[in-house]
């Protein structure tokens, strides 16, 4: 004869609890354009404020530092959002005949 389905099983040996959790805060990753020769500043205007929600004079000072440095950081963000903008910024450019580089890194852990 079986035992009811009720039943729990029983179990031997002591169950040990860990009280001490540690959690972390997720890895943030910088959206960086980077400068070329070929991209309009009037065209990364316009994606700054379109997928970034800039306004014209965010959006305008971006343009200018990456074009004086050669790369500017865009916005930070987590990763899945990070990778989802550099692939609607690289698709959106593409479409309009423009080579413009964007790329997420990691910010360095502290």
């Amino acid at each position: 004869m079986s035992s009811p389905p009720n039943k729990a099983p029983e179990q031997s040996g002591d169950l040990e609890l860990v009280e001490h959790h540690e959690t972390k805060r997720p890895r943030r990753y910088s959206v960086i354009f980077h400068n070329d020769d070929y991209t309009t500043m009037e065209f990364v205007v316009h994606v700054l404020r379109k997928f970034f929600r800039k306004t014209e004079t965010e959006a305008t000072h971006i343009m200018l530092n990456v074009h004086h440095r050669g790369y500017g950081i865009v916005g930070v963000y987590t990763r899945d959002v990070a990778e989802t903008k550099v692939s609607q910024v690289s698709q959106y450019a593409k479409s309009q005949g423009h080579p413009l580089k964007c790329t997420a890194e990691p910010e360095d852990e502290e």
